[in-house]
């Protein structure tokens, strides 16, 4: 932060908290008390009306306002959620910008209105993950270098887990890409990424690499590559068709399966069709459902579940 972006803080922290001490606005703004001291001066002599008091600490006059921006409470309650949802979902360095520009977006609203905002923002949660509230510390140093890289425009290398073994069993391989852009799903960061090994583009689950590390090697996005336009081929060429007790029905409907394509209530059951890349990419999640549901076809997934049930009771 430079002297200049440090002295707008302060007027900004200023007019949100009224009164603050040198020390504290030293914490705020991650600098020494004493370059606290030499911005309240310059501040001073350029006409911004702050007032000092010994033991009490600093404070703007009041009715001055910087910069003249008006908000309604429901803009500000967007803006300010935007902000929460950046401080949870990214990396370090833009969560501490979130949380500046929170700062200031409070300092400028009036306070009848940054009242009413509190009051909607208290009232509202934000969970992308059901599983956490928010992301990994390694997930989050990953996106920052992955970021680094997209704005170098250097290739990045990793190992990454497959969610699905290759015939020989093995999930691990070693990955080098040029990375186009990042996507934030319900599951969590995915990488979309030029990979030299499959001479293609791939996605990659951020949680799932290791060993991340920016290469010294260039590139360039493809002129006809628009990450905001891009849509991935659906590979999911099998079809699953799978007959779930009526009991059930409601929750197989909120778990709202990735693979699900249509479903029918029936008095006999809920019908539900899937359509999947790789059979092995339903099993577990069927599994889970146990007697509440019946594979219909194809044949070979239905002989595929009762082999997985046959290994597992063979544990019990």
């Amino acid at each position: 932060m430079n002297k200049t972006e440090r002295q707008l803080a302060i007027v900004l922290e200023l007019q949100r908290s009224k009164v603050l001490k040198a020390e504290d606005l030293a914490v705020k703004l991650e600098t020494s008390v004493r370059t606290i001291y030499r911005d309240i001066q310059a501040l001073s002599e350029a006409g911004v009306p702050i007032v000092g008091a010994t033991g009490v600490g600093y404070s703007l006059m009041e009715g001055y306002f910087l910069p003249p921006v008006n908000f309604t409470a429901e803009e500000a309650v967007s803006l300010l959620i935007g902000a929460d949802f950046i401080e949870q979902q990214f990396d370090n360095q833009y969560s501490k910008n979130a949380q500046s520009s929170r700062r200031k977006i409070e300092a400028i609203l009036p306070e009848p209105i940054r009242n009413e905002a509190d009051v909607v923002r208290s009232n509202i949660r934000l969970r992308l993950n059901p599983n956490s509230q928010d992301i990994g510390a390694k997930e989050k140093t990953y996106i920052a270098t992955i970021r680094e890289a997209m704005l170098k425009g250097k290739k990045i290398h990793f190992k990454y887990q497959k969610r699905l073994p290759e015939a020989d069993g093995n999930r691990k391989t070693i990955r080098t890409v040029a990375p186009l852009g990042m996507v934030l799903v319900q599951a969590g960061w995915i990488l979309i990424a030029d990979c030299d090994l499959r001479r293609d583009i791939r996605h990659f689950k951020v949680a799932r690499i290791s060993d991340l590390a920016i290469t010294d090697e260039q590139f360039e996005i493809p002129s006809d590559f628009n990450l905001h336009d891009y849509r991935p081929p659906d590979a999911r060429n099998i079809r699953i068709r799978a007959l779930f007790n009526a009991s059930v029905a409601d929750k197989v409907k909120e778990a709202n399966n990735y693979f699900m394509e249509d479903s029918e209530l029936h008095a006999d059951g809920y019908y539900v069709n899937f359509r999947v890349r790789e059979p092995e990419e339903l099993l577990q999640w069927i599994l889970s459902w146990g007697a509440d549901v019946v594979i219909i076809e194809p044949e070979s997934f239905k002989n595929r579940v009762r082999e997985e049930i046959q290994k597992m009771m063979k544990h019990y």
